[in-house]
């Protein structure tokens, strides 16, 4: 199943800043019904993930903070789609089952 959906690209800092997309809440119910039950550590979701010209495999991680799940942005497609905080991702992602 393919997911497509638009998203704000937001920062987490501690240390080190890390960069995310949250899923909106209609996508992020229906992987957790239709997948929750694979969920690897700390309850991830493995995807691949295209964002403008850039693909890649990652994982979905759910986020009590942010009531849903989030996915992580790696700087090489950040940079490769122009994307920062505030950037606005138009995201196609798929659930890796195999």
């Amino acid at each position: 199943m393919t997911y497509t959906f638009e998203a704000e690209v937001w920062e987490w800092s501690s240390k080190t800043s890390w960069f995310f997309v949250s899923l909106p809440e209609d996508e992020a119910d229906d992987i957790e019904e239709r997948y929750g039950r694979r969920a690897a550590g700390f309850g991830s979701i493995r995807v691949e993930v295209t964002i403008g010209s850039s693909t890649w495999r990652t994982s979905l991680f759910p986020s009590n903070e942010e009531k849903t799940y989030v996915l992580p942005l790696k700087k090489a497609v950040r940079t490769a789609e122009g994307l920062g905080p505030g950037s606005i991702a138009a995201v196609e992602l798929v659930v890796v089952t195999d």
